[in-house]
């Protein structure tokens, strides 16, 4: 296994840990609930009808309003719902599992992510991670959001520039131009056809990771196989 006192393991959140697909299908429930009380309309149904309207690329919350004709109710509170919802969302129980595993052997987890502080947290809570990362950079708390390197860099001012970095992500815009430029070994997870932003691998090689995975459970053996060229 890795150095335990060399290896520093950070991760993207969204659509790496776990599908944002399902942190927006948990929101669209919230509204939905909320907009059942409004309208008398089975919660279920509006919902259905918001997933038609995001699937064909349309503004779910505009849409929504508008076809139930719902006036007192506007786009900027359903946004409201959205980010500050409790989320109903898990981390399945494999991939928990190989996190406890990696934190017992690197001496670091972190995570880097984009986002609102109470959006952020609210997943990280709902999905019980909070023990696996040591620090956690949150977009709008840091105050900068990827590609920025800072973000990135916070690490290198915490640990030492004479750490293995390992970054971990999905997001070929803007995940790996950071670490890439501050010589970290970076790994791309595949797209399974769900993530809600897509991949293209038609980029400069600076954006493209060293490395890609198709699962995020191959993780551990990739990493582990990284140990001999770091």
């Amino acid at each position: 296994m890795i150095t335990k006192n060399r290896t520093i393991l950070i991760f993207d959140l969204d659509d790496t840990l776990y599908k944002e697909l399902e942190f927006l299908k948990s929101a669209y429930k919230e509204i939905a609930i909320c907009l059942s009380k409004e309208t008398n309309v089975h919660f279920q149904v509006i919902l259905n009808d918001m997933m038609v309207f995001y699937n064909s690329g349309l503004n779910a919350f505009k849409e929504i309003l508008d076809a139930y004709g719902i006036q007192n109710i506007c786009v900027d509170d359903l946004i409201s719902i959205y980010r500050n919802h409790k989320p109903q969302i898990s981390l399945k129980k494999p991939v928990k599992d190989m996190l406890f595993r990696l934190k017992q052997t690197v001496f670091k987890v972190g995570v880097i992510t984009d986002g609102r502080s109470v959006q952020q947290r609210n997943k990280i809570e709902a999905l019980g991670l909070s023990d696996y990362f040591d620090d956690i950079i949150i977009s709008e708390e840091f105050g900068s959001e990827k590609p920025n390197k800072a973000n990135y860099a916070y690490f290198e001012n915490q640990y030492g520039g004479g750490m293995n970095y390992i970054y971990v992500g999905d997001n070929t815009h803007k995940d790996f131009l950071a670490p890439n430029a501050l010589g970290w070994h970076t790994i791309c997870l595949l797209d399974d056809g769900h993530n809600i932003h897509k991949q293209s691998f038609e980029l400069e090689n600076s954006k493209l990771p060293k490395q890609c995975i198709t699962h995020v459970l191959d993780l551990e053996f990739t990493i582990n196989q990284v140990k001999h060229v770091l």
